[in-house]
């Protein structure tokens, strides 16, 4: 079995969310965050013939560095990933399940009070922002039938902010203020179609890969905190 570079791509996007992961059988990759607020499924063109723990993804994607078109053929306690010749070949052993941070299940997106479209440009100027200012929070807002992507600190009525309009779908009356750690958009290079819900949840969309986030708690919709 060979992984093809979109899939090494996302197993070292997928490290940035948690450095171990459990592959299980078949063409799906699932992690999550240590600390459960970041979600991440994609489907690949490979199919895994079993289920195998991986403790540090960098190292194992860097295994794959030390030999040419590697190979991988799987043990039951090991990965054997090889050359092509197979005179050149490491020995790498799965981490045991209970080592690892796991999705125990699929994420269920609830009903979206806001849908928009987010792209690769815009979403690096966001990034691009939040490191000039020093700010760590995105804010999702809506007032007059504007929709606004912001980076602001939303403790400090004061603070300098960067703001983007754009277009959205959301009910034209409605007021909030979603909340996202700009930290936690570790994301794929991409054009994403992004879903919120006041039940403190955001659904990033790109073909083939989903992202969920959780929102702050100092989310806001309409006159009350999101709960």
């Amino acid at each position: 079995m060979q992984l093809s570079d979109t899939t090494l791509d996302l197993l070292r996007n997928f490290s940035a969310i948690n450095q171990n992961m459990l592959i299980k059988t078949g063409n799906t990759l699932k992690t999550i965050s240590e600390a459960r607020n970041v979600v991440a499924r994609a489907d690949i063109a490979e199919s895994f013939p079993k289920d195998f723990g991986i403790y540090d993804l960098n190292e194992f994607i860097g295994v794959m560095g030390l030999v040419q078109q590697p190979t991988l053929n799987f043990e039951d306690d090991f990965v054997i990933v090889s050359d092509e010749s197979g005179r050149s070949k490491v020995k790498y052993f799965y981490a045991a399940e209970e080592t690892l941070t796991t999705p125990q299940k699929d994420v269920t997106m609830p009903d979206a009070d806001v849908k928009f479209k987010l792209d690769n440009e815009t979403l690096n100027k966001l990034k691009k922002a939040a490191s000039t200012l020093g700010h760590k929070e995105l804010s999702i807002k809506a007032k007059d039938g504007v929709l606004s992507l912001s980076i602001q600190e939303n403790q400090n009525a004061t603070s300098n902010a960067y703001s983007i309009d754009i277009d959205g779908e959301f009910k034209q009356d409605a007021v909030f203020n979603f909340i996202i750690d700009i930290s936690n958009l570790k994301l794929l290079p991409g054009d994403y179609d992004v879903e919120i819900s006041s039940k403190l949840i955001s659904q990033f969309s790109m073909d083939n890969v989903k992202y969920w986030i959780a929102l702050e708690k100092s989310s806001t919709y309409g006159a009350w905190h999101v709960r």
